[in-house]
């Protein structure tokens, strides 16, 4: 029989490993001294020792280890595992890929974030402006009417207010647009204004600084950067505006937040 110092040599597995083993139940040692308290092995729990190591090294839990310990079908839990790696690798190879893209910039003017946008209930318009500016002047008229209609129907916290341009490319006049705020409820609709619940939307987000006449630079890079990244576009980028004409005094601080869902 091995002393518990030789058994840990020849597995490779440290004394406090063993100890930690034995208390789980999957490698008990084969004699115990009663009275000095000394653990030994037998040689043949080499080989138990090294499956246990084995499944560890493949990430497997104490508990499923000791499934495996016990006869159960490791099929499912290696199933399992492969399942789980293969996300990790996606997800490893997924940041290289990022970080090769910003390497690559000669300067990082924008910094790309993927974000969880959760599901939510909003108000929304439609309307067709004569230009891109206008919309800063009908938004307002929006939210005026819909306090009218819903007096005790409060915007939801965190607020979420974007803007999405139907159109699906730019158009220098008669932009059709739609705006959507979340609330907190469903409430009274009119001619204008409808209510809808929009879905969990994933979403790589891009901060913009600056007149929304030169808003389409971070377009571009954002689509750009989602096509070098492998990111497949899930419906219409969105526009968040966070700092603007009601709060800023100058057009350099106005600050946007586009959104694009990805699948």
């Amino acid at each position: 029989m091995l002393k518990i110092g030789e058994f840990s040599k020849l597995s490779q597995l440290t004394v406090k490993t063993l100890r930690f083993y034995e208390a789980e139940g999957l490698l008990v040692p084969a004699a115990v001294d009663p009275d000095s308290g000394y653990r030994f092995y037998e040689t043949d729990q080499l080989m138990q020792a090294a499956q246990v190591k084995c499944l560890r090294q493949l990430g497997l839990s104490v508990a499923e280890v000791g499934l495996a310990l016990k006869g159960e079908d490791m099929r499912p839990l290696l199933l399992k595992k492969a399942g789980e790696l293969q996300e990790q690798r996606e997800g490893i190879e997924q940041r290289l890929a990022i970080i090769d893209h910003l390497l690559k910039e000669e300067t990082m003017t924008y910094q790309v974030v993927k974000k969880e946008i959760p599901a939510c209930i909003v108000y929304s318009a439609e309307t067709v402006l004569p230009t891109y500016a206008d919309a800063m002047s009908w938004i307002p008229q929006l939210g005026q009417e819909m306090r009218r209609l819903n007096p005790d129907l409060a915007c939801a916290e965190p607020p979420y207010e974007f803007c999405e341009y139907l159109d699906g490319e730019y158009q220098a006049t008669n932009v059709r647009i739609r705006h959507s705020e979340s609330v907190v409820d469903f409430g009274v609709e009119s001619d204008s204004i409808t209510f809808r619940e929009i879905p969990a939307t994933t979403v790589l987000s891009v901060l913009y600084r600056g007149a929304y006449d030169g808003i389409g630079e971070a377009y571009a890079y954002l689509m750009k950067y989602a096509q070098d990244n492998g990111y497949e576009p899930a419906g219409l980028s969105r526009e968040c505006y966070i700092d603007g004409i009601w709060n800023k005094e100058s057009v350099e601080d106005w600050l946007t937040e586009i959104q694009l869902p990805i699948a």
